[in-house]
C-alpha cells in the first residue's frame, strides 16, 4: 500500500474549496493537505471545517511557492506518491487512479493529467489554449516529447521527484518548466486523458496581460535551464 498524499494549493477559494475536498474527502487511503496561499477570505476555515491538514502561509508564495510547500510536506512524512489538484474544482477525483497508475508500475515518475489527449469537457480559455499549444511545440522542439496539456495543475509524482521538487521547484507558472527540467534530467513523463470542469469560483490569477508575460518569462527560464545539458550556462 503506498501512501498518497492530495496537495491543494489554494488562495482565496472559499466558493470551491468545498465542493473538492468534499470530492476528495470520499476517497480511501488517500491524505489531502490544503495549502493556503495566505488567503483574504475564509478558505482556511473552510478547510479546517472539514477536518482537513493546512497548512497557511505567513505570506503569498504564489503557485510555485505554495505547491513547493506540499512538497516538503509530502517529504518530510514520508509519502510514496504526491498528487498536485487545484483547490478551484477543475479536477475530478475520479482519475486519480489511473493518473497514479503508471507510477505505481514504474512507467513514470511524473503524470500528467491532459484534457487534450481525447479533447473532451471543458477546454479552458482562449489565452490559456495560446499559451498550452506554444508550451506544447517548444517542449517538442527542445525535448523532443510531445506533452499536450503542459500547464496542467493536475499531476501526479513518485517519491524521487517530491525530494527534487522540495528543493527545487519554479516559482512562477511552474509546470512547463519544471516538465522540462525532469525531461532534461531523464526522469520519465507521461499523460493519461482526463476531462476538467470550468472554475467552480474564485479568479484566475492569470490575465490576458500576464499570459504574455508568463510566457516570456518562462520560455527564457525553459532555454535557459535546457542550456545546461550542453554545459552553456
Amino acid at each position: 500500500m503506498m501512501k498518497v498524499l492530495v496537495i491543494v494549493p489554494a488562495f482565496n477559494e472559499e466558493e470551491g474549496i468545498k465542493h473538492v475536498v468534499e470530492q476528495f474527502k470520499n476517497i480511501n487511503n488517500v491524505d489531502i493537505l490544503v495549502v493556503n496561499d495566505c488567503s483574504k477570505d475564509r478558505t482556511s476555515k473552510v478547510c479546517r471545517e472539514f477536518g482537513l491538514n493546512v497548512v497557511d502561509l505567513p505570506c503569498n508564495l504564489g503557485i510555485g511557492g505554495a505547491v513547493q510547500t506540499g512538497y516538503k510536506y509530502a517529504k518530510l512524512h514520508n509519502y510514496d506518491i504526491a498528487i498536485q489538484v487545484d483547490g478551484d474544482g477543475q479536477h475530478n477525483p475520479s482519475y486519480i487512479e489511473g493518473l497514479i497508475q503508471p507510477i505505481v508500475e514504474g512507467k513514470a515518475n511524473l503524470v500528467i493529467g491532459s484534457r487534450y489527449l481525447n479533447k473532451e469537457g471543458f477546454q479552458s480559455t482562449f489565452m490559456r489554449r495560446v499559451g498550452i499549444t506554444y508550451f506544447s511545440f517548444l517542449i517538442k522542439l527542445l525535448q523532443k516529447q510531445k506533452i499536450t496539456d503542459p500547464t496542467s495543475g493536475f499531476r501526479a509524482c513518485d517519491r524521487e521527484v517530491i525530494e527534487l521538487f522540495s528543493q527545487r521547484y519554479p516559482v512562477d507558472y511552474p509546470e512547463p518548466e519544471s516538465i522540462v527540467y525532469l525531461l532534461r534530467n531523464n526522469y520519465k513523463v507521461a499523460e493519461v486523458p482526463v476531462i476538467m470542469n470550468e472554475r467552480m469560483g474564485g479568479e484566475s490569477s492569470i490575465n490576458a496581460f500576464k499570459s504574455v508575460y508568463y510566457m516570456i518569462k518562462v520560455s527564457l527560464a525553459i532555454i535557459i535551464d535546457n542550456l545546461r545539458k550542453y554545459g552553456l550556462t
